[in-house]
């Protein structure tokens, strides 16, 4: 450290580099890789001395620096201009310094959908429900919580906290950390400093928002709750849902770092410096429910690719959501091979709704319609023009006693904004007509129903056959029913592959449940964080691949209790290679948005098995030094990575693929001649002398061949490597192409997709490109 010091005076002075801050100052983050020392004084101090050579008195410099990242990698955040920011960048010992940016956020029945059933008469002979996660630690990166919940009271007889656990509970506004904190919530911090350098001092007066860990949005606590929230009896919203509520993992101990404000904003500076403590307190896990669409930035560039970097390298697991921007391809969110990442799918529970129309037309939608509804039937263009629902195109006429029928394909027009609209005309309800698949029930502030095209079509009819105009329509209360839809679904908001920025990954990895999810909810907030919604609820409806995250962080947090030496690789192989490829009725797994089989770019893996995971009998395993050559193919620089992984390197001359990291997916973006592929198993099962054979199944135009085609083990040896050589048999111009590679010795299988993309025609055409120019050529004597 002290070297790197002198050459940062000496490039200081000689360069004359003391620079006035200036009113464009904007935070930035200065990343300087693994810490070179433990003393957290002595690391913060040389964060100082680096950033003061870019100012003319010291003074400047600390009303400047925003964090200083010192316990568990090293770096810090200050408000400086861009070319100060230049000029670290040059300084010996930086990695990278980025801007920071502002990343958005993206249960009673989908823990016994998924087989996890978690009440005290289940089956005793699984290590997955003697455990409940106990003693495990997950640590929830969102909006901050509501302690009084009754999903964070203290299970029956909870073990003393983990002597590991290093964190703790810190006071704010109205949050006491003696009434808030327990065995169950046994940290919660707040991290402010990075969001009011952006956007001005929180005004608490003005808006609901607390200076503490206490939750102002609802979003941390609805997450909080569906990876590790206490088992509750008789949880329901309004009667809807209704049954025993629980976390994934309702033993595991919760850790709260507030780190997204008003509007579901979260700054990059603080989100690092949470990763700092979490992984310096001590959590096993760490859930975190946003991100930032594409473009994707380099991965140095990014405070989440660093943080789950650093969490990974101490054996912390860190589950990221997918994002909510699809169905369209290559928007995927988290992309980062060494965290997990997870889109959002169905379960199968529904909330009926039957329309009646003039007592002789019957449909029926979805909606959480308490009360029977009794009104006239009206088309949109009656009170909006053009029939476009939106608050814009209103005529300003009262639809007082009607319930307006609008479709989404004219506008186009979004659920939420005909929502405002129909309420504004101050309607009794709206049918709203939309795509079949992209039907899923959401909490309302008007009574709102759901349907399909081909009913909304039958509806529009009939209305447009009236003579009267005085259509009657009774909308009856809405039921819960389970197991009568096909199950799982991937949503159509569900952010979808391939990885923009790394194709030879398969991105996401797997997927959960995150639509219309119960889980807690602050009192204070209303189910619709409205004004105009007055209602109160301790539980509450959300969909988004938020919420499928803490499905996947409760099930890591299960296998943590189980098996706790496994790596964070390790639970991802499994939990990967055990998913479910198919749907309640064994049909193969649909994709909303599109209504077609789903690929594994819409669900990775495939939909989250829980049960499986505990014994997946092999395992794909991956450690720090093995991600080494992903990093120089990602533009990392030799220097760069010794100081991010404290390990000397050498990148090779040329970019290589990244398929050979050995993960438990095969991704090949670019497949234009014959090419091998490793990968390497361990087996975890109960037996040590086991034999597992192979089986293909070959993407369409690709000869596969695996060798060997037997993997045998024994007490004294629990690894093998196996070989994939991959031959394009097709003249193809980038079409992606997906098989499986399988292996089982009777009892488990070992799945892991198979994802090609032949691109001969390009090199075909290079190669006629070049036969064409040499007959173009001259002949030598003519």
């Amino acid at each position: 450290m002290t070297n790197g010091y002198h050459s940062f005076l000496g490039l200081a002075f000689m360069s004359l580099c003391l620079i006035q801050s200036v009113s464009t100052s904007d935070v930035y983050i200065v990343y300087l890789g693994l810490k070179d020392v433990q003393d957290h004084i002595l690391t913060s101090n040389y964060h100082l001395n680096l950033l003061s050579g870019v100012f003319q008195r010291k003074e400047d410099a600390k009303q400047s620096m925003v964090y200083s990242y010192k316990q568990s990698f090293s770096g810090f955040s200050a408000k400086i201009n861009s070319t100060q920011a230049a000029t670290l960048a040059e300084m010996e010992g930086v990695v990278s310094v980025f801007k920071s940016r502002i990343l958005r956020l993206h249960t009673t029945r989908s823990w016994d959908f998924m087989g996890l059933n978690l009440n005290p008469t289940a089956d005793k002979s699984n290590p997955l429900q003697l455990t409940h996660g106990d003693n495990t630690i997950v640590g929830i990166f969102d909006t901050g919580i509501w302690p009084e919940s009754k999903s964070f009271h203290e299970e029956p007889n909870m073990h003393p906290i983990p002597r590991t656990w290093k964190g703790k509970c810190v006071s704010g506004q109205n949050f006491n950390p003696k009434k808030a904190c327990n065995l169950k919530l046994i940290g919660a911090r707040y991290y402010l400093e990075g969001y009011e350098q952006e956007h001005g001092t929180l005004n608490t007066s003005e808006t609901t928002e607390y200076r503490s860990p206490r939750d102002a949005i609802g979003h941390g606590t609805h997450t909080a709750s569906i990876a590790v929230g206490s088992t509750v009896k008789t949880a329901s919203f309004f009667g809807f849902g209704q049954g025993t509520a629980r976390g994934g993992a309702p033993r595991a101990r919760l850790a709260v770092y507030k780190v997204c404000w008003e509007d579901g904003k979260c700054s990059e500076a603080d989100i690092l410096a949470a990763f700092d403590d979490a992984i310096s307190d001590g959590v096993d896990v760490i859930s975190a429910s946003f991100g930032s669409p594409p473009p994707l930035l380099p991965f140095y560039n990014s405070s989440t690719v660093i943080g789950s970097f650093h969490a990974m390298q101490k054996g912390i697991s860190v589950i990221f959501s997918a994002g909510n921007n699809g169905p369209d391809p290559s928007v995927v969110q988290n992309v980062a091979p060494w965290s997990t990442c997870v889109g959002a799918s169905s379960i199968d529970r529904n909330f009926p709704t039957r329309i009646l129309v003039d007592n002789s037309l019957f449909v029926t939608g979805e909606s959480f319609n308490t009360e029977l509804i009794e009104a006239k039937l009206v088309v949109a263009r009656r009170y909006f023009r053009g029939g476009i629902c939106k608050m814009d195109k209103w005529r300003n006429k009262s639809a007082t006693g009607a319930v307006i029928l609008c479709f989404s394909i004219q506008g186009p027009v979004e659920i939420e904004d005909a929502e405002v609209a129909v309420w504004l005309a101050n309607a009794t309800g709206l049918i709203f007509v939309n795509s079949p698949t992209r039907q899923y029930v959401e909490v309302d502030i008007i009574p709102t129903i759901r349907i399909d095209m081909i009913q909304g079509t039958k509806l529009n009819n009939y209305l447009s056959q009236s003579i009267t105009n005085q259509t009657k329509v009774r909308i009856f209360p809405s039921k819960t029913v389970i197991k009568q839809s096909p199950a799982p679904v991937v949503a159509d908001f569900s952010s979808r592959g391939p990885s923009s920025i790394s194709p030879d990954i398969l991105k996401p990895d797997i997927s959960a449940p995150g639509i219309s999810i119960l889980a807690a909810w602050p009192p204070g907030i209303s189910p619709t964080s409205t004004d105009i919604d007055e209602r109160s609820v301790e539980w509450n409806f959300q969909s988004g691949t938020s919420m499928s995250c803490p499905h996947v962080s409760g099930v890591v947090a299960l296998l943590k209790s189980v098996h706790p030496d496994w790596s964070p690789a390790a639970i991802k192989s499994a939990m990967m290679t055990t998913a479910y490829k198919t749907d309640i009725n064994r049909d193969t797994i649909l994709s909303g948005g599109t209504n077609e089989e789903s690929s594994p770019f819409d669900i990775g893996a495939g939909h989250l098995n829980p049960l499986k995971a505990m014994d997946p009998g092999l395992v794909y395993d991956t450690k720090a030094d093995d991600y080494i050559l992903f990093l120089c193919n990602n533009g990392y620089t030799k220097d760069q990575i010794k100081r991010i992984t404290g390990t000397t390197v050498t990148c090779p001359k040329e970019h290589t693929t990244n398929a050979n990291l050995n993960y438990p997916s095969i991704t090949v973006f670019s497949l234009q001649s014959t090419m091998t592929i490793k990968r390497t198993v361990r087996n975890v099962g109960y037996k040590k002398t086991s034999i597992y054979f192979a089986s293909i199944v070959s993407p369409n135009g690709v000869e596969v061949t695996v060798w060997p085609r037997i993997l045998c083990f024994s007490y004294f040896s629990d690894e093998s490597s196996y070989y994939v050589t991959l031959k394009p048999q097709k003249l193809s111009q980038g079409r992606y192409d997906y098989g499986e590679i399988v292996w089982s010795d009777g009892y488990h299988t070992v799945r892991s997709p198979l994802v090609v993309c032949v691109d001969t025609a390009t090199l075909a055409s290079a190669v006629d490109d070049q036969y064409s120019e040499a007959l173009d050529q001259p002949v030598a004597g003519a």
